[in-house]
């Protein structure tokens, strides 16, 4: 247990807590940082080509920018996991190895975690051809083969981004038709570019191994009905079956909606007095880098605020 009460505790090791820890030290805010590691999900991406002003670029190596530009203004970190956190006038984070942290605002920037198909070769052949972004990662697969996972709205609109750039699109479900929007399932039939891209369907499919040794190469596929098992070539797999946000240590102190992100309001607030999130975690829409790190910033701005008005 620290005996030390910080103004901040930014619980999180991504571009919206990095970005959180920078304005709050440049308003001079005791500030901690607690995060398992330091990255959030851009550890799992290759290169990035749309962070403004830094054009392609190594995951790693934005990271570690990030670091070096908060470690200039020297949070206090904690290498830690934050099992849960209590409030009375302070907030209490009750962490795995170093016990209590205590701070009187908290921004929460966790982010979320992919889900997963599970299968074979998923793990060894990330980055490498296959990605859980067709936004962030879409435009590197300019005139290739690539498959689309999922048949929700998040695999509808990886397709709708891929249709004006991919030579074919397949896209695969194991549930027998697709749950989408139908505006989204409408924009893919009536699109034009089907003119020029062949698109493939496979629903009621079951993927048994993302196939490839150093990068991806195609699915094998199982047929839930017949049994029947192809394998289909492609050179990149976008898994597009949703998000987990990392919101469970909190979910009984603070609004969550139905899918388990934090509600917030356009200040990054939540229900509850002095406790912001921010990124991936919360129910902003289109999570991408670059509005996790302008989330984090106006998070930190608000516990600021906050702050000073008490």
């Amino acid at each position: 247990m620290t005996n030390e009460l910080y103004d901040v505790a930014i619980v999180g090791g991504g571009p919206a807590a990095h970005s959180a820890a920078l304005y709050a030290r440049r308003k001079e805010l005791k500030t901690a940082m607690v995060a398992k590691e330091e990255g959030g999900q851009l550890l799992y991406s290759s290169e990035i080509d749309n962070y403004l002003g830094i054009p392609d670029v190594e995951a790693f190596d934005l990271v570690k920018k990030f670091r070096e530009h908060v470690d200039k203004y020297e949070p206090e970190k904690y290498e830690d996991e934050v099992l849960d956190v209590e409030k009375d006038e302070n907030f209490h984070l009750n962490l795995n190895k170093e016990g209590e942290l205590r701070s009187k605002t908290l921004i929460v920037a966790t982010g979320a975690k992919w889900r997963k198909l599970d299968v074979p070769g998923e793990k060894e052949l990330s980055g490498k051809g296959l990605s859980y972004c067709t936004t962030c990662d879409g435009p590197l697969f300019a005139g290739a083969d690539v498959a689309v996972i999922g048949g929700g709205n998040s695999a509808f609109e990886g397709v709708i981004d891929l249709l004006p750039i991919a030579n074919r699109i397949v896209n695969v479900d194991i549930a027998p038709e697709p749950i989408a929007d139908p505006v989204l399932q409408k924009h893919v039939k009536n699109s034009d570019h089907l003119d020029d891209v062949e698109l493939e369907s496979y629903y009621g499919h079951e993927i048994l191994e993302i196939l490839g040794d150093d990068m991806v190469t195609g699915l094998r596929l199982k047929d839930k009905e017949s049994g029947e098992e192809k394998e289909v070539e492609v050179e990149g797999v976008f898994v597009e079956i949703g998000l987990i946000p990392n919101s469970s240590f909190v979910d009984d102190l603070v609004e969550t909606n139905d899918a388990g992100e934090i509600v917030v309001d356009c200040d990054s607030k939540t229900n509850v007095e002095g406790l912001y999130a921010a990124g991936d975690v919360t129910n902003v829409p289109e999570k991408q880098i670059i509005i996790a790190a302008g989330e984090g910033a106006k998070a930190a701005l608000g516990a600021y605020s906050y702050l000073i008005h008490q």
